[in-house]
């Protein structure tokens, strides 16, 4: 089940994958650098965070100590002078602490959370209650706004400004204000209020921000700009090769591709012109072979005629005639066959119709009729070998059921050409059969009937050198009904 729903999800994501190489190297690069720059920002934050950490511990380390003096030196004060003393720091103004001597504790709406304040709250609670020797230490945090003192019934924002509160106000920041409260005698609290300087010590770390964003999609363009410029270049050759693979069915004789660029590019040049010529000399060496077989068979062929038209018994002399008529429309065959596939030609828009009433003409002389529907726009093909592979099939409708029903029609860029006889049709079993090469399934042999049992593999041949296919069933009305589909736009391979 594991296996079923891996391969599920490959198909899947291949759906969404880019077609060309090009395409999908590019999809690495950006999955490349997506995945360098979230990586390199992980390990960014988790150093800034605990430099920020280090950072805390010591700026709240030196607050603690600063602020268990000034409650040591509250402490140490007659009960008669901590108010005297209170009034003349607040109108000398300038003081980094706001402090005061309350009945009871203050309420504090205490903010924040994270290790930011815990580190804070820790070192602040061990120092003084090290120092000072008081377990009952409070330590908050509070907005500078909803911050109260002087027995919870006045603002922060409300104190007359000699009395220094402006060094707790740093609008617009409004960083947290610390405050720790401490208990110096029954129904006495000290009240200290300060700043830790550290405006965002509860805004955390912002992945999303606008520096690193613009950042980011900057890498990115030039990643991909990069990225498109070098895969350009390394698959311009391979394009070139495919260009090339597509001339070579059209034309054998042309000319090779350059050897040269980096070493994997220069060896697939190398291997396609040795493939290229290795072609070339298979087809000249069948050229010639069955140009051989052609001209040694004529003389004994001809000899074997001469000494069967000198038999005396007609009965043998009609037969041993029928056997030569036989191999010699073999041979022809066989020849014709590869002749017909070695057509060199260049496509070229071909319209149908006239084309199959020229077929039609040359069938009507023999007895044939043709009858033609529908009609499609000219279809680019070799003409020679396109107009062999319409006779073969004609000759044969017409062979067979004397009448032939051709029907043109197009749909979603495909051309269908759908030919009917009235003949007997083939059996099921045999349909697939009939396009090897001299097979026949008609069981008269004689010179009257003819034929090598090439016709349909030839022409099934030239339909797939054209991106094509043919396919019989037998019709249910009675006859055979053979489909041609050949689309547009498709490359020509060599025939």
């Amino acid at each position: 089940m594991k296996y079923l729903h891996w391969q599920t999800l490959k198909r899947r994501c291949a759906r969404w994958l880019p077609t060309t190489l090009r395409g999908r190297f590019v999809i690495i690069m950006l999955a490349g650098v997506l995945v360098a720059q979230v990586a390199s920002y992980a390990i960014w934050t988790s150093q800034v965070r605990s430099s920020q950490l280090r950072q805390l511990d010591e700026l709240s380390t030196n607050m603690a100590v600063s602020i268990a003096s000034t409650m040591q030196y509250f402490r140490s004060l007659p009960y008669d002078y901590r108010h005297i003393v209170l009034d003349q720091l607040r109108n000398m103004g300038g003081t980094r602490f706001f402090v005061s001597i309350n009945e009871r504790r203050l309420t504090i709406e205490d903010i924040g959370s994270g290790p930011e304040k815990q580190v804070v709250v820790d070192n602040v609670r061990t120092i003084l209650t090290e120092q000072l020797n008081i377990e009952d230490v409070v330590v908050e945090f509070s907005r500078p706004e909803t911050l109260r003192v002087l027995n919870n019934q006045v603002l922060l924002k409300d104190l007359p400004p000699r009395w220094g509160q402006h060094s707790l106000l740093m609008e617009p920041l409004s960083p947290p204000i610390l405050v720790v409260q401490l208990e110096l005698a029954p129904d006495t609290w000290l009240y200290v209020a300060t700043l830790l300087g550290v405006p965002d010590i509860f805004t955390g770390y912002r992945w999303l921000s606008g520096e690193r964003v613009l950042v980011g999609l900057l890498v990115l363009l030039s990643v991909i700009a990069l990225s498109l410029l070098g895969i350009r270049s390394a698959t311009r050759p391979l394009a070139r090769l495919s260009r090339a693979a597509n001339q070579l069915g059209d034309d054998l004789d042309m000319p090779p591709l350059k050897e040269s660029g980096p070493k994997e590019v220069a060896a697939t040049a190398v291997a396609f012109n040795r493939m290229q010529r290795r072609i070339r000399e298979q087809i000249e060496e069948r050229e010639r072979l069955f140009s051989a077989i052609s001209h040694d068979l004529k003389t004994p062929l001809t000899r074997l005629r001469l000494r069967a038209e000198m038999l005396d018994d007609d009965v043998q002399r009609e037969r041993f005639c029928a056997a030569l008529d036989e191999l010699d429309n073999l041979v022809k065959g066989a020849l014709a066959s590869v002749k017909g596939l070695d057509l060199h030609e260049a496509p070229e828009p071909v319209a149908l119709t006239p084309l199959i009433d020229d077929i039609a003409d040359a069938l009507r002389l023999q007895g044939g009729r043709v009858t033609l529907q529908g009609h499609v726009a000219p279809l680019t093909v070799k003409p020679l070998a396109f107009k062999r592979c319409l006779a073969n099939l004609l000759e044969n409708a017409v062979f067979y059921g004397q009448h032939a029903e051709v029907a043109l029609e197009e749909h979603a860029g495909v051309v269908t050409i759908r030919i009917r006889d009235l003949g007997p049709g083939i059996p099921d079993s045999q349909l697939s059969r009939v396009f090897s090469p001299f097979v026949r399934l008609e069981p008269s042999r004689s010179r009257h009937t003819g034929g090598s049992g090439l016709g349909l593999g030839i022409a099934r041949h030239i339909a797939k050198a054209h991106g094509g296919d043919i396919q019989l069933a037998n019709h249910p009305l009675g006859g055979l009904c053979v489909t041609v589909t050949i689309p547009r736009h498709e490359t020509i391979t060599d025939l």
